[in-house]
């Protein structure tokens, strides 16, 4: 049986936290912007350390596994 927890979490993740798709933190004029669809460095950088402390809750801390 294979494991596809980490793909799905990871693909999902991503996508949902794409900077300016759903929303961006920090925004050009406000904290925090939806829809926007631009970004900056600073979003990318606080998008990026977000996805990997939520990849490590996930996968690591809360041991999650999707087996198929």
């Amino acid at each position: 049986m294979k494991d596809y927890a980490a793909l799905l979490i990871a693909s999902a993740l991503f996508a949902f936290l794409s900077p300016g798709l759903v929303f961006q933190m920090p925004g050009k004029e406000r904290p925090f912007a939806f829809m926007n669809m631009k970004t900056s460095v600073a979003s990318m950088f606080l998008h990026t350390v977000i996805y990997g402390l939520l990849m490590i809750l996930f996968l690591v801390v809360l041991d999650i596994h999707i087996y198929a």
